[in-house]
C-alpha cells in the first residue's frame, strides 16, 4: 500500500516528480521550457505553497494572479483543451504513482476541477481573443 499525501515533503515530492515529467512531456513540455520559459527555481516554491494550501490546509503564501499569468501566455500561445486534459493526465498519474488515500483523491479531483474552469477561458465558443 502507497501513502496518503499527508506532509509537505510529500508535497514536494509530487509536485517535482509531477514536473519532472511536465518538462520532457512532448505534448506541454514546450509551453514550459520555451514559450513561458518557467524559471523553475521561482515557480516549484509557488507550487509547494499552493498545494500544501489545498491539500493540507497550510498557510497559502502566494499572492500572485494566476489567471492573468495564463492570459499572457495564451497571447504567445494558443492554450488548447488538449495542453489541459495533458496536464490533467500526468498530474493524476503521478499521484496515482506515488500515493493512495483521501487526500491523493482529493489531490486529483482539485486538479480536475481547476483544468475543467480553466479550459473555457482559453479555448471554445467562449474563450478571451
Amino acid at each position: 500500500m502507497k501513502p496518503d499525501i499527508s506532509t509537505s515533503a510529500d508535497i514536494r515530492n509530487l509536485i517535482d516528480t509531477f514536473y519532472t515529467k511536465v518538462q520532457a512531456d512532448e505534448t506541454i513540455g514546450f509551453i514550459f521550457n520555451e514559450i513561458a520559459q518557467v524559471d523553475w527555481s521561482q515557480h516549484l516554491p509557488v507550487m509547494y505553497s499552493f498545494w500544501e494550501f489545498m491539500l493540507l490546509g497550510m498557510q497559502d503564501t502566494y499572492r500572485g494572479n494566476p489567471i492573468q499569468k495564463h492570459l499572457d501566455l495564451h497571447k504567445k500561445i494558443p492554450l488548447k483543451i488538449e495542453y489541459f486534459d495533458r496536464w490533467l493526465s500526468l498530474f493524476q498519474a503521478t499521484v496515482d504513482e506515488l500515493f493512495e488515500g483521501p487526500t491523493a483523491e482529493s489531490a486529483k479531483f482539485r486538479a480536475y476541477s481547476i483544468a475543467e474552469v480553466w479550459k473555457p477561458k482559453f479555448d471554445g465558443p467562449f474563450a478571451v481573443k
